[in-house]
């Protein structure tokens, strides 16, 4: 069928319409009080949609139906883990984070432990963000090429490009309004998706559940205990919940809207509540994988890729305008990763690099320099997802596992910190260099299930960074 005049009406407005609105934010940016923390002046719901969003890619829209089509509803597993995750946080983490007047999560690792392990944190955020933001970027060219039919080069291209504009120039604010309109856009295109897919199958939900439920689509739980399977309630439950306490908890990506709340207490709220939009949301986009396996009953590799398979379905089967609405839906999870991963690398470069080297600069200085690293991490981002392409497999699962490798190491020092006293900072850091290099050797050369590595990861740091710490204490003592 192919996408008509009004799809790609629908899809230039929204394009158009999101990086207008996003500019509406530009003048209120005269520090970088504001161009990263919004003025710490966001309400709870807003952060919470935000949080939805900037963890929503996407990856998430197109392969986790992939996912589903291709196996079941076990993945259901892991996003309890994250509302463990989210708990966690809240009595953990969170209340360290509003003692004092932070920008980035590295602060805080400088406050317990000093600024050479600050900067090894905040450098490891930069390069394993960097890294993953870039095969999300590249699952945007999946969609933009099979929908407009440009090369995937300039379908990248023109995502960043137009993410830049708003983000540049509005900071956080825009960053987080934008997210709130793109939620609402992606969450309600998606559920029109399903109702049209509902329709299109003869026999609509009782065919589907019958074809699910024959070939296996609707189980959710495994309790088998096999470390081989990355689906499993306990790799789920576990993983899950070590993940998310990372990759919330740790990551400047997240953690920036949590210090963007007007208090503690509000940004606990955001936290947790995202956590059943995240429930909802997932549950959404996996239904929608094993609906298309009732309507097409055909193996994932004749599309090429299962990430192939629900943008491949918009085009070639949707009516139109309801394709262009859910294209404008998949472009606007995309451009509200993009933008939260580009304003915290630019917080992170900023905050945790140059303005501990370069203390006097101004405000206005500040947030100049701010807006040209936001720049550079957009060309950053553009090359990395070029590399990307024909080199990833199931997009969601790379994503997951580039970030995996460096949590662990992360969520243990932070752990170290929080949880102890005794630990130091030689022994943190060699905690984290072995809990690093652990998680490296569990990705590239062991079976493991990424869904392991966080808290395997975590493990190893939290362990070796506290036993360093007491022997060095007492060799120094004895000394």
């Amino acid at each position: 069928m192919g996408l008509d005049k009004l799809d790609l009406t629908i899809i230039g407005l929204y394009l158009a319409g999101i990086t207008l609105f996003g500019l509406r934010f530009r003048k209120r940016q005269r520090s970088l009080r504001d161009y990263f923390l919004a003025d710490r002046n966001i309400p709870w719901w807003a952060i919470a949609l935000s949080i939805v969003a900037a963890e929503t890619s996407t990856l998430t829209i197109i392969s986790i139906p992939g996912l589903a089509y291709d196996t079941n509803l076990t993945f259901l597993q892991v996003v309890f883990g994250y509302l463990v995750g989210r708990v966690v946080i809240s009595f953990v983490l969170l209340p360290h984070y509003f003692r004092g007047d932070l920008f980035t999560a590295y602060e805080l690792i400088e406050r317990r432990f000093g600024p050479r392990l600050r900067s090894l944190t905040a450098g490891l955020f930069l390069v394993t963000r960097a890294a993953a933001e870039g095969v999300r970027v590249y699952a945007v060219s999946i969609v933009v090429a099979i929908a407009l039919g440009t090369g995937e080069i300039a379908s990248i291209a023109i995502i960043t490009t137009l993410t830049l504009i708003y983000t540049f120039e509005g900071g956080l604010a825009a960053v987080i309004w934008t997210d709130v309109v793109q939620t609402f856009i992606y969450v309600g295109g998606t559920v029109v998706g399903l109702f049209t897919i509902l329709h299109l199958v003869p026999g609509g939900w009782a065919a589907i559940h019958s074809v699910a439920e024959t070939a296996g689509k609707l189980r959710v739980f495994d309790f088998a205990p096999d470390l081989w399977k990355p689906y499993t309630f306990w790799a789920g439950l576990i993983g899950g919940a070590f993940l998310t306490t990372a990759s919330h908890g740790t990551d400047q990506l997240i953690v920036q809207r949590l210090l963007a709340a007007r208090n503690q207490r509000q940004s606990v709220t955001a936290l947790l509540s995202s956590g059943v939009a995240i429930l909802f949301q997932f549950g959404l986009f996996l239904i929608v994988g094993v609906m298309l396996f009732a309507f097409y009953r055909t193996p994932s590799a004749n599309f090429g890729k299962a990430d192939r398979i629900y943008p491949t379905f918009i085009v070639s089967q949707m009516p139109h305008g309801i394709s262009g609405l859910l294209i404008a839906a998949i472009l606007a999870a995309a451009m509200s990763n993009l933008s939260a991963a580009l304003n915290s690398l630019s917080s992170s470069s900023i905050i945790d690099f140059y303005l501990r080297r370069n203390p006097q600069v101004d405000e206005r200085r500040r947030v100049h320099l701010s807006r040209l690293a936001t720049l550079a991490w957009a060309l950053v981002l553009f090359g990395l997802a070029v590399l990307s392409l024909h080199k990833v497999g199931r997009v969601v699962e790379v994503g997951l596992q580039i970030a995996s490798v460096a949590y662990g190491a992360l969520l243990g020092v932070f752990l170290l910190g929080v949880l102890t006293r005794r630990a130091n900072q030689n022994g943190a850091v060699f905690g984290m260099l072995c809990g690093f290099v652990t998680e490296l050797y569990l990705w590239l050369g062991t079976r493991v299930p990424w869904t392991w590595w966080v808290a395997i990861g975590t493990v190893v740091t939290f362990t070796v960074g506290y036993a360093v710490s007491i022997l060095f204490a007492e060799k120094t003592a004895k000394s």
